[in-house]
């Protein structure tokens, strides 16, 4: 995708978001006076998200050495680095509300799984003072981290679902009653989903939940399609792995909680525009219900 096309697809949703808002707040007196921002907001996100489809590591060195050096055409008003860095906190709220436009439909199949966040390194976890109260000491199979955990879950196109954000201590099943409300089908996990209750739950809905089982777990019957979808399983952990190496959602350099959910969230939305996502190219499953 073309930076114009990025560029228009963020202003035309600026432009519904800020009559949405003009509505809300109509009555709530007049808007406080002072200087006029330079870039607008749909400026903004455009470069934040234009970052994480850069393969640059660092923005600081991103918006120094490209941006402001090569696109001054399309950006004549920009602002130095540190202003910059400044008014990205103020699309927070916009960016969000973006990024659940840019959310996929629910297919009847969908992944889900959770990957962490790591904000600093375990030997620094006493010096951080910018996470603290917020991240939280977490453990996978890689290991004790400090940070936060993203769960995800995706549909069988590979296209974003819901996206919630915990600290790193936090169980696999908490959050998924929240995240797959509205849903319906089949929903795959890892073994650290496994609850009977959450199960229950879900199947109530009309969700059902289909994992493995563990080794000390009695063997139960599948449908053939089922299990051949539970080996599927490994899109989300590819796109988990995008989301860190492509869109970098994942590094230490904050210096404030805010910065870091604006790279979170600029980074998913950056995904949501890839033209060829992880998905599953798979012919028709009928007669592949037989139980196994």
């Amino acid at each position: 995708m073309s930076l114009l096309e990025l560029f228009c697809k963020v202003d035309d949703y600026c432009q519904e978001y800020q009559q949405w808002i003009s509505k809300k707040e109509l009555g709530r007196g007049k808007k406080k006076p002072g200087p006029k921002r330079m870039m607008s907001q749909s400026e903004i996100m455009t470069i934040v998200i234009l970052f994480h489809q850069s393969n640059v590591r660092s923005f600081k060195h991103f918006y120094i050495n490209y941006v402001a050096k090569y696109l001054t055409e399309e950006f004549p008003r920009l602002l130095s680095y540190n202003r910059f860095v400044e008014l990205m906190q103020e699309v927070i709220l916009p960016l969000t509300a973006y990024l659940r436009s840019r959310f996929g439909k629910n297919t009847g199949i969908s992944f889900i799984d959770s990957t962490p966040l790591v904000v600093c390194h375990n030997r620094r976890i006493k010096r951080n003072r910018v996470f603290k109260g917020l991240a939280a000491r977490g453990k996978n199979g890689m290991g004790w981290f400090y940070g936060f955990k993203l769960h995800l879950i995706v549909n069988d196109l590979g296209e974003l679902l819901a996206v919630y954000l915990t600290p790193g201590n936090t169980d696999d099943g908490k959050p998924v009653k929240d995240m797959t409300q509205g849903m319906f089908g089949k929903i795959f996990a890892d073994k650290g989903y496994i609850s009977k209750e959450l199960f229950t739950s879900l199947f109530a809905r009309d969700l059902e939940l289909i994992t493995n089982v563990r080794k000390n777990m009695k063997e139960r019957l599948m449908k053939i399609k089922d299990s051949l979808l539970l080996r599927k399983r490994f899109i989300i952990e590819t796109i988990n792995d995008q989301l860190k190496n492509i869109s970098q959602i994942e590094h230490s350099r904050h210096r404030k909680p805010v910065n870091f959910a604006v790279n979170l969230i600029a980074g998913l939305i950056a995904y949501t525009f890839q033209e060829k996502k992880p998905s599953i190219n798979w012919p028709d499953m009928q007669g592949f219900d037989i139980v196994v």
